[in-house]
């Protein structure tokens, strides 16, 4: 669906991505690991198109996105902050992008009413913003999303500002939410846990370069993710546990 073919983009001379080329397909999550600094952030700036690649091709079901502005590309980009309209409450939030549409009043409640169910918000529908959780504006900015049936889903930390639990309930929500329409997306985490738990497949930036992985098996061995190092940590703190 998506096709990303070396792709680079340098600020002040210094490159931030580098010759980066992927595949993402339809119905898909790809979660991509990386410290701050490597390129996550510009990598989903670029496919939005609120930032411009210095070179390379991005192709969505073969379509150049190049000349695309970037509210005509059909690719949401969710950030940490949920960035809800202050004015709006939970129902009119999640039907902007409806109503931008002129979409009938009818269709609107149906289709809000739903995912606001889905989110599992329904009794939060006529509350201001400034009366919910963290967790709650961030299931709210979903809803403001995947009301328009996005062609791709960018997540940049998208539960980065949340308590532990909180962020646990909202990753098993995405999941569900995610399997049950068919989401196409891209959830980018510096938390290794986050991405193993969120992908479909990974993926590994470092320096500006992407790489993606076969399998988990393959993430798993390669020392540069963690994901090694913290399945130890595990081992040894259980061991320790069992000595005493």
């Amino acid at each position: 669906m998506l096709d990303i073919k070396n792709i680079n983009k340098k600020y002040k001379g210094e490159a931030v991505l580098q010759d980066l080329s992927f595949t993402l397909k339809a119905h898909e999550m790809l979660s991509i690991l990386g410290r701050s600094g490597s390129g996550k952030t510009t990598l989903l700036k670029v496919l939005a198109g609120l930032e411009t690649a210095d070179r390379g091709q991005l192709l969505l079901d073969g379509q150049d996105l190049s000349p695309v502005p970037a509210n005509q590309r059909g690719i949401v980009y969710l950030y940490q902050e949920a960035l809800l309209f202050p004015h709006l409450d939970v129902f009119e939030n999640v039907a902007f992008g409806l109503r931008l549409r002129h979409r009938p009043e009818a269709e609107i409640k149906k289709k809000v009413n739903a995912l606001l169910q889905r989110l599992e918000l329904p009794e939060q529908a006529r509350k201001m913003p400034e009366q919910l959780s963290g967790g709650q504006r961030q299931r709210v900015a979903f809803g403001r999303a995947l009301i328009i049936e996005p062609r791709v889903l960018l997540l940049d930390e998208p539960f980065g500002a949340l308590d532990t639990e909180t962020r646990r309930s909202m990753q098993q929500l995405l999941k569900r939410v995610s399997k049950d329409l068919g989401l196409t997306a891209i959830f980018v985490t510096h938390d290794l846990k986050e991405a193993m738990l969120m992908g479909d497949r990974l993926g590994m930036m470092q320096g500006g370069q992407l790489k993606i992985y076969g399998s988990r098996a393959e993430f798993i061995a390669d020392e540069s993710t963690g994901a090694r190092e913290e399945a130890r940590f595990w081992t040894d703190l259980h061991d320790l546990k069992l000595t005493k």
